[in-house]
């Protein structure tokens, strides 16, 4: 029976301990090789977490375990290369005991609308964030505490040079310049709280945009350095992406190979990296099995029964639905001629047997990712992350089908940022781009996962809530609406605030997602000839102010 891919933090650790431990114990290589597959699932496991701390020194032991591999007979390992890795898995260990897993807390997206169903979440990362700044500044540090603040965050003062506090690890350390050139001193400071703070993730603001002075952030500790023309517009979007947890669909792989071994050995390694697959024997079977399974990525044995890998995939690629699907070949062929044509003639990469399980599992998370990613590009809106225009009319008529017969209510909001041509003329476009994704976020934290949220263009957006009748819509858009005026948003000389306009319509008075969004779009402009700042919604022929 084959074991199931460890789900949590616990289970990766309690694997790679099991794993280092029976390597010790034997000595054998492929427990050696099964110890550095078990590296390579936590380290992705804990980018997945966004923990980059930990991230760091996974992937230090990987790189450390990937060069012992080496071939059979170099193992087991002579008394200076165990203690190495030993050493480093301890240091791994013990900075993922200093981040304490609490109790599960309830999922708050979309409490206005219904009861939130208790969410379990394995780790929530830490809502402190250090400010570190020189003595008495204020303007863009002061702005961001604020902001910060308001989106949930415990911000901590701490001064250059000054110990930073001693509690449990920040979520982020910001570090605002001193006045003048950075001495070494400053780049000591960097590097002291690097070492007090191996799991947090460390922002310079204001770097000089050359690469020699952003090289040596680096070296002190820096994860991230944003240029000072950039950093009102990126920080608190680079905070909050920290504390998304968004695990997407697990990557499903179809494997066509004849040999039901080499099937196994494939589908064991990839089970150990959380990776779904189906395997079939028989390549007459593909179309029908890429039609049910859909996969991500296809793993083509290069000589099998009736026809070869290469004849399948320029099959495959004369149909449009699978033209621009990951294709990559595992054939124990060695011709360097003969992959370069299969490559040319439509697959993607070429592994020869027997594989590295690492590298084939690398191999396939980097293809599906770059996959993925470019399917995401033609929904999400490159601002926000929501849906754009055109996938968020496509959304709304999946909607709108979903409640067809009038049994379920739909109920569809335009909101419209006030004034936005002034904030972009004042304070310039980056500000503006600041300001709609912060009320991207804002509509994220307060919606449900079930409803769409979409970026219709500029400063509109789309809303639409299923299940929710126009009036309990209005009071959840109106609180929203609330909340996003007391929203500060930092720039270099201070703060600013912004209001929105929305309007509402709803399913069944209107039947059509393009009445719907008609009928939305007249009342928020209802709302704005009204003063802005409101929200006001069509119900047959009325229209009603919140």
């Amino acid at each position: 029976m084959t074991a199931l891919p460890p789900t949590s933090t616990d289970d990766r650790i309690d694997v790679l301990r099991a794993r280092w431990d029976a390597y010790l114990a034997d000595g054998l290589f492929e427990q050696f090789i099964e110890f550095a597959v078990a590296v390579n699932s936590l380290a992705e496991h804990l980018n997945r977490l966004r923990l980059p701390g930990l991230v760091r020194l996974c992937e230090g032991l990987e790189g450390v375990a990937l060069t012992r591999l080496g071939d059979e007979d170099a193992h087991p390992l002579g008394d200076q290369d165990v203690a190495i890795i030993q050493r480093q898995l301890d240091t791994l260990l013990g900075a993922v005991a200093t981040v304490k897993p609490p109790a599960a807390v309830p999922e708050r997206r979309g409490e206005e609308l219904a009861p939130a169903a208790a969410n379990e979440v394995e780790w929530i990362k830490p809502r402190t964030i250090w400010l570190v700044s020189p003595e008495g500044s204020s303007g863009m540090a002061s702005a961001l505490a604020s902001q910060m603040r308001y989106f949930g965050f415990q911000v901590i003062d701490v001064n250059w040079g000054t110990p930073p506090p001693v509690e449990d690890q920040p979520l982020a350390v910001l570090f605002v310049p001193p006045p003048g050139d950075m001495q070494a001193a400053h780049f000591e400071f960097i590097s002291a709280v690097r070492a007090a703070s191996p799991v947090s993730q460390l922002f310079f603001l204001g770097a000089q945009s050359a690469i020699e002075p952003i090289v040596a952030l680096m070296r002190a500790g820096i994860d991230v350095s944003i240029p000072a023309e950039e950093q009102s517009a990126m920080v608190l979007n680079r905070i909050l992406d920290l504390v998304q947890n968004l695990e997407q669909d697990k990557h499903r792989v179809l494997v066509v190979e004849d040999s039901r071994v080499a099937g196994a050995l494939i589908q064991r390694t990839l089970v150990q990296h959380g990776i779904d697959s189906l395997v079939i024997r028989d390549p007459g079977t593909l179309i029908e099995s890429l039609e049910a399974y859909r996969p991500d990525l296809v793993l083509m044995d290069m000589y099998m029964p009736r026809f070869n890998g290469v004849e399948a995939t320029r099959v495959l690629r004369q149909m449009s639905a699978y033209s621009t699907l990951p294709i990559v070949y595992v054939s124990s062929a060695t011709d360097v001629g003969m992959q370069v044509e299969a490559l040319r003639l439509g697959g993607d990469q070429f592994l020869t047997k027997p594989f590295n399980p690492v590298l084939l599992a690398a191999v396939v998370k980097t293809k599906i990712e770059r996959f993925r990613e470019t399917l995401r590009s033609t929904r999400l809106d490159g601002l926000t992350g929501l849906l754009n225009h055109t996938a968020a009319k496509s959304r709304l008529k999946a909607l709108l089908a979903e409640a067809a017969g009038g049994q379920v209510p739909l109920t569809v909001a335009m909101i419209d940022i006030d004034h936005f041509k002034a904030i972009n003329d004042t304070y310039g476009h980056p500000v503006g781009d600041q300001v709609i994704r912060a009320l991207a976020w804002l509509l994220k934290g307060r919606l449900r996962s079930s409803d769409l949220i979409g970026r219709y263009g500029g400063e509109e957006f789309l809303v639409a809530l299923p299940g929710v009748t126009p009036e309990q819509a209005g009071g959840v858009i109106d609180r929203i609406r609330h909340d996003f005026a007391a929203l500060p948003h930092a720039h270099p000389g201070g703060t600013l605030h912004c209001t929105f306009s929305a309007g509402l319509a709803a399913y069944p008075v209107v039947d059509a997602a393009s009445g719907l969004t008609e009928a939305a779009d007249g009342a928020l402009l209802q709302a704005k000839r009204l003063g802005r700042n409101r929200v006001e919604w069509t119900l047959s022929e009325t229209r009603n102010v919140v």
